[in-house]
C-alpha cells in the first residue's frame, strides 16, 4: 500500500522570525566583544585599537559593524511596528560604550509587543538611506533587507575580532 507524502508549512509570525533571535544574537555579539576587551587588557593593547580595527581598508571599523547591526533592528522593527526609533549618537569608540549601545537596543525592541509586528506582513515599507530610495512589503522587508543585512555586520565584527587574535570560534557566534 503506497501512502501519500504530506507536505507541512510551518507558519511562523513576524514577530517570532524576528525579535528572539535578534535579541539572541545582540547577546552573543556582546559576549564576543566582552572577549575582545579582556583580549585587549590581557595582551595590554589599548581597546580601540581593536574597536578602530578593519578586516580591509575599504571597509567600515569594527565600531561601525556594531552600529549598523544594532540600527538595522532598532530602525527596521521601528518601520515594520510604525512607531519612532530611538536616535543613537553613533559617537561610542570603547569597548564599554558599544556594550551599552547593544543592551539599548535590545531594551528597545524588548518594548515591542508581538501584535505591533504580528499581520505586517503585506505592509508598505518606503525610507531614503542617502540617495537610495527602497520600497518593500513587510515580509520581504525583514526577511530580504533587515536579517542579511544584520547578520553581515554581525559577522563582520566577530571576524575584525578574530582576525586580529581574540579567540572566539562558532559557539561564540551561535551562542552556547
Amino acid at each position: 500500500m503506497q501512502t501519500r507524502k504530506q507536505t507541512v508549512i510551518m507558519a511562523i509570525s513576524m514577530y517570532q522570525a524576528s525579535i528572539p533571535q535578534f535579541k539572541k544574537m545582540l547577546a552573543n555579539l556582546s559576549a564576543i566583544l566582552k572577549k575582545g576587551e579582556e583580549y585587549a587588557n590581557t595582551k595590554k593593547i589599548e581597546g580601540t585599537v581593536l574597536t578602530g580595527g578593519r578586516l580591509f581598508p575599504d571597509m567600515l571599523p569594527l565600531t561601525r559593524q556594531v552600529f549598523i547591526a544594532c540600527d538595522q533592528v532598532k530602525n527596521g522593527m521601528s518601520r515594520i511596528a510604525g512607531i519612532e526609533p530611538p536616535k543613537f549618537d553613533d559617537t561610542e569608540t570603547t569597548f564599554p560604550e558599544l556594550q551599552e549601545r547593544i543592551a539599548k537596543t535590545i531594551a528597545f525592541i524588548d518594548s515591542i509587543k508581538p501584535e505591533q509586528i504580528d499581520g505586517t506582513e503585506s505592509k508598505e515599507i518606503k525610507f531614503s538611506i542617502r540617495e537610495w530610495n527602497f520600497e518593500f512589503i513587510g515580509d520581504q522587508y525583514l526577511l530580504t533587507w533587515i536579517i542579511p543585512n544584520f547578520y553581515f555586520h554581525i559577522t563582520t565584527a566577530y571576524n575584525i575580532l578574530r582576525s586580529n587574535g581574540v579567540e572566539v570560534g562558532k559557539t561564540d557566534f551561535l551562542g552556547g
